[in-house]
């Protein structure tokens, strides 16, 4: 029997395809999102890790897939009801194929709302005051407290909250998770977070999503050498070079997340990640 609680989010063939005027507007524009709506994605037992430049798209598929499995695209599980300003795509005519018997159990987080969502667990669940902790405590805190058996969970940017003893605990914990039958869906700039043992590599950029091989991804590449010499500091990339979308209703503060732009292997350099564990549902 397939262990999976998520085979695949796959298109519904029974929902008319987007048409010309969709796919010319966000967040179709979006090659990843394209190809997710097109093709659908296969979800590997164990953890699935995306990488790739701002704007690639990974926080858009990340709020696609989380929106298509019926989790709060703010945050939460499916019975969170935080809610402040809609900005994430629907689900675009995706369907989820389950494996029967299956845990129905999820739970996203994603760094950029993080502050709402630990209010709004302090106020409905008598849960400890997250704000009284450190950022990547209380991240570490509320995905140990919810993320703790069988079912699905999104993780997008975890990095962004944790140091690099941080990003060591989030590993080891994924790593429990997986052992226990779980799935991870994982969106990271980290080189750490991305050589998560026994995981499925897909870079996203202007090709869409592709398998990757971690030792020669450009993340590894350039964080080999700007530790290599750490002194000698190259002019960053363009940002102009990354697509932005109109989003209708504005976000919640997140860049551009339209098509990436990548040359041939640029010496770009990334920003360092940034705090660590703790226990206590929604």
């Amino acid at each position: 029997m397939d262990p999976r609680p998520i085979r695949r989010v796959k298109p519904d063939r029974a929902a008319p395809p987007p048409s010309a005027e969709q796919r010319g507007r966000w967040p179709l524009t979006v090659p990843a999102v394209a190809q997710l709506v097109d093709e659908g994605l296969e979800l590997p037992a164990g953890a699935l890790v995306l990488v790739g430049e701002n704007g690639s798209g990974k926080s858009t598929v990340m709020e696609l897939l989380a929106v298509t499995l019926g989790l709060n695209p703010e945050g939460g599980s499916a019975n969170v009801r935080h809610r402040t300003r809609a900005s994430e795509p629907e689900s675009l005519g995706l369907v989820v194929e389950r494996s029967p018997g299956a845990s129905r159990w999820g739970y996203f987080l994603r760094d950029e709302t993080l502050h709402g969502l630990y209010s709004y667990l302090e106020q409905v669940g008598g849960d400890r005051a997250f704000h009284e902790l450190s950022h990547g405590e209380a991240f570490l805190e509320v995905l140990t407290s919810r993320a703790a058996g069988k079912g699905i969970y999104l993780l997008d940017e975890p990095d962004a909250a944790l140091s690099f003893g941080g990003s060591l605990a989030l590993v080891s914990h994924l790593l429990a998770l997986v052992d226990r039958g779980a799935q991870v869906v994982v969106a990271t700039h980290s080189p750490v977070v991305a050589a998560l043992p026994g995981a499925t590599l897909l870079e996203v950029g202007e090709w869409g999503m592709r398998p990757a091989v971690w030792s020669e991804l450009e993340l590894t590449e350039s964080w080999r050498q700007f530790l290599g010499s750490p002194r000698v500091v190259p002019a960053p990339p363009a940002l102009t070079g990354l697509v932005s979308r109109p989003r209708a209703p504005a976000g919640c503060g997140r860049g551009p997340a339209g098509r990436g732009r990548r040359s041939a292997r640029p010496p770009a350099r990334r920003s360092a990640p940034r705090s660590a564990p703790r226990t206590a549902p929604p």
